[in-house]
């Protein structure tokens, strides 16, 4: 088994009218990336309760394992409160001690960090120090799994400790625009330049001077996205989309844009401009795990099948 694994938070997240949709980020990575057709599993942890039971059944219900998810006696699943505006931009508020703030290493996760193709992982999870270990070991640069950090800023979650060591452990960083102008302010950086567009461009410098990155992905909302790697750098506008909510967006484009960049088969850009329309894509739904067609994506982008 070679799998891509997501770490971290595995929650419900219940709208105001009273619906449950299975989420946390990286979940809603690991559900796209299996989605898209790559053996996929998420490493968390739900509570000994009715919302965990169902929380599984969730998991396996949308076509994935749920052998990696652990049981928590003393905790209960952990649950989002999500409000959408009138623009389609989700607030959330977040349960605080819960399930997957106790992720615990052991050797089966062990073993998982030995096979694993690719690791995403956030900041989020690392709010109490034992998911945090357990996130830590399974991204050990020592391992050859390719090890992509999704920042995914949640306040007030965010530490400067935590956002420097996810950069040190990582070869991919995806965030978003409001994320990377915080950066230099979380890392201790001073930024000389003064205009937007010069801070952006010398924030991403020092990423990549400063950090292990072979890839940096900047994405923009409706604007599209900019793209800094070892393979070429890549700015393109938004896409197209029927706005219901974007929640799963950002962790759609990054499952797109690590598969199809896994699969070898085209430029750059092209895994790019796919990973847009398949956020876009999610954008038309609500919630975060969507069934999708890969097909209807592909025509979307480029007219064509891949």
């Amino acid at each position: 088994m070679t799998p891509i694994v997501g770490i971290g938070e595995l929650l419900w997240d219940v709208y105001p009218d009273g619906r449950k949709v299975a989420g946390g980020a990286p979940f809603n990575f690991a559900f796209h990336c299996q989605q898209l057709g790559h053996e996929t599993v998420i490493v968390s942890r739900v509570g000994d309760d009715d919302l965990g039971r169902e929380l599984r059944e969730e998991v396996r219900r949308l076509g994935m394992t749920d052998e990696f998810i652990q049981t928590d006696p003393n905790h209960p699943t952990g649950t989002v409160r999500v409000s959408v505006d009138a623009g389609g931009q989700p607030t959330y508020t977040i349960a605080e001690d819960v399930a997957w703030d106790y992720i615990t290493w052991d050797e089966h996760l062990k073993r998982l960090a030995a096979s694993a193709t690719a690791v995403c992982f956030g900041t989020l999870a690392q709010r109490q120090s034992v998911s945090r270990d357990a996130i830590r070991r399974l991204v050990d640069p020592t391992t050859s799994a390719l090890r992509v950090c999704d920042l995914n800023f949640r306040w007030p979650f965010v530490t400067s400790d935590v956002v420097k060591a996810s950069l040190a452990s990582a070869n991919w960083v995806k965030l978003n625009h409001d994320e990377l102008a915080l950066v230099p302010e979380l890392v201790d950086w001073r930024i000389a330049a003064s205009s937007p567009d010069e801070r952006t461009a010398e924030t991403i410098d020092r990423l990549k001077s400063d950090f292990p990155l072979k890839l940096i992905c900047v994405t923009r909302g409706g604007h599209g996205c900019k793209i800094v790697s070892e393979w070429g750098d890549v700015d393109l506008p938004g896409v197209p989309v029927n706005l219901v909510d974007t929640v799963g967006a950002g962790d759609a484009f990054t499952a797109a844009l690590l598969v199809l960049q896994l699969e070898r088969a085209r430029p750059l850009s092209e895994v790019a401009r796919s990973a847009l329309h398949y956020a876009g894509r999610v954008c038309e739904f609500r919630g975060g795990t969507p069934r999708i067609d890969r097909a209807d994506v592909e025509r979307a982008a480029f007219g064509r099948l891949s």
